[in-house]
């Protein structure tokens, strides 16, 4: 082997005088070195320590052969309309070669009301499937065997009522609850930063997170009963350092909350996972996935005390940016998609979702969907990364990137320490206030130019049309649409569900959720016997609002 040797400091000093003085007015890059390219420049950066993939603290991943060994998931999000529309899609994406599915919800769900409630009208079934009752969900699965394919649900404030549905479903099918497979998202403190389908009041949230928590721990062996996200909170205009920090704050809240419940952390710390964006700045984002990791791998054993490598290792889902789509010129979607897909695999993902060009536009459709899912097929089949693990490995970028973005995210969680925790970080405004302040600067930065966006403020020509109605003959990129007609039916559908159902057993259930709930049980079973007997979501969030009244936003940090 050839050793590499380094040139003197006085010929690096001139060369950079030099490269400033040529680029002059043009220098860009932000923080990052005009050039990093000896150890010495990567200030605490242990480069020949980085150890192996599968070897704490995880930074090159958390198994020894990562994707040469078992490619990501293929998760495609998923669902609009009514059940059943969104069941032929899942069937379609299988066919496909989706190899998990991904349930998005519609906005009623996700804040618990009925499709048929007044406040629902106009948004049903319109950025996620419409599931009010044990019907809808028996619907959306059917054909579906839910022993062979995994299921991620992102919904929080009704977490427990959806886990429950398809415990139920899955159950009537022959699938005991403890050979299911799939996540659940139920991170409630994220709703309250950025995304707001919160219902309930934090301090009661986190119970219902904590109840779902602790039933899974001992009867789920297979679910990941929670997904701490930082995606909603980059999209609202975190930074890659920002969307660090504030989940595994976040994570940290909740691991100290089902400790007080006296569960071992070894017990249930190996199903917690993350999500995570995938956005714009290629090498950042690749090594934001190696800084979580290695942050986190000393937190959960250092701090935490947890005994078990699986403990220490950080799991997450990425989904590409939903923020860096637009709706000019829709077909650089492509690109920005698969660049951001790239990130991803690169920083050692275990399950993807690609976002679809149309989608700055509407719900993707069919077509959109099947070439985002080739994205990831082409790059799992023939870019050849994942021939090799951690292929960026030693890149002084990447590692001083991964070492800044750690450093950074450290202090973020000193000072969140210092508030007494996530929670009243959370009830302080300090995560929105500190999310806003950067969503502010970045959207003066793209009012100047200072921050380029191809087709919006930089090359606009070539901007086209889209159509509502694909099926019309008029050009453009075609969009799907949920008309009134489909939630007409949908609304039908459930109230037929509640004509038809036994009353006096759901009323029953109903009753003895409440008192469970009052008396500081574990929620679960009540809930999974409320499904049961035709208890729609609506009735049992309605069980809650009564019991712990509905979330106002705080005020600003």
């Amino acid at each position: 082997m050839v050793a590499r040797r380094l040139r003197p400091r006085s010929a690096r000093a001139a060369w950079e005088k030099a490269a400033r003085a040529s680029l002059g007015d043009r220098m860009q890059g932000g923080p990052v070195p005009l050039l990093v390219d000896s150890p010495e420049d990567v200030e605490g950066a242990a480069l020949v320590d980085q150890g192996f993939p599968g070897e704490f603290p995880y930074t090159r991943g958390i198994y020894p052969t990562m994707h040469r060994g078992r490619l990501w998931t293929f998760r495609q999000y998923s669902g609009f309309g009514s059940a059943a529309e969104t069941n032929r899609r899942y069937r379609y994406l299988i066919e496909s070669g989706q190899t998990g599915l991904s349930v998005a919800f519609d906005l009623p769900t996700q804040i618990g009301l009925d499709s048929d409630h007044h406040r629902a009208l106009g948004e049903v079934g319109r950025c996620g499937v419409a599931i009010s009752d044990l019907g809808d969900m028996r619907t959306l699965f059917a054909g579906i065997p839910l022993d062979q394919a995994t299921v991620s649900m992102t919904i929080n404030a009704t977490a427990t009522i959806l886990t429950a549905l398809l415990v139920a479903v899955g159950e009537e099918n022959g699938v005991p609850r403890a050979r299911l497979g799939g996540t659940v998202q139920n991170d409630l403190l994220k709703e309250y930063v950025a995304r707001g389908t919160y219902i309930y009041p934090p301090v009661p949230s986190l119970r219902l997170t904590v109840d779902l928590i602790e039933f899974a721990t001992r009867e789920m062996p297979k679910w990941n009963y929670i997904s701490v996200s930082g995606y909603h909170m980059r999209e609202a205009g975190a930074t890659a350092t920002q969307e660090v920090a504030f989940t595994i704050a976040n994570a940290l809240e909740y691991v100290r909350a089902v400790q007080a419940r006296g569960l071992d952390l070894d017990d249930f710390l190996p199903r917690l996972s993350f999500f995570f964006s995938a956005d714009r700045n290629f090498l950042e984002e690749v090594a934001k996935f190696r800084a979580a990791r290695r942050l986190w791998a000393h937190l959960s054993k250092e701090e935490l005390g947890a005994k078990e490598p699986r403990s220490w290792q950080l799991r997450f889902h990425t989904q590409t940016a939903g923020s860096s789509l637009t709706a000019q010129q829709p077909e650089l979607n492509v690109v920005r998609t698969t660049l951001e897909a790239l990130s991803a695999v690169l920083g050692g993902t275990q399950s993807l979702h690609t976002n679809a060009l149309d989608e700055a536009l509407g719900l993707p459709t069919a077509r959109a969907a099947r070439l985002a899912l080739r994205t990831q097929q082409l790059l799992a089949e023939e870019s050849g990364v994942a021939s090799t693990v951690d292929p960026l490995a030693g890149s002084y970028e990447i590692e001083w990137l991964t070492d800044r973005i750690e450093t950074e995210a450290r202090k973020y969680l000193d000072r969140v320490a210092d508030m007494g925790g996530a929670l009243a970080a959370v009830e302080k405004g300090f995560f929105q206030s500190e999310i806003s302040r950067e969503a502010y600067r970045v959207a003066r930065a793209r009012e100047a130019r200072e921050e380029k966006v191809v087709g919006v403020n930089i090359y606009p020509e070539g901007n086209a049309t889209f159509s509502l109605f694909p099926d019309s003959g008029k050009k453009g990129t075609p969009i799907l649409r949920i008309t009134p007609e489909q939630e007409a039916r949908q609304v039908a559908r459930v109230r037929r569900w509640r004509r038809q159902r036994n009353e006096t057993r759901s009323r029953d259930a109903l009753d003895t959720l409440r008192r469970s709930t009052a008396n500081g049980d574990n929620v679960l079973p009540s809930v999974l016997a409320a499904v049961v007997r035709g208890a729609t979501l609506g009735e049992i969030s309605d069980v809650w609002r009564d019991l712990f009244g509905e979330h106002r936003p705080s005020r600003a940090f």
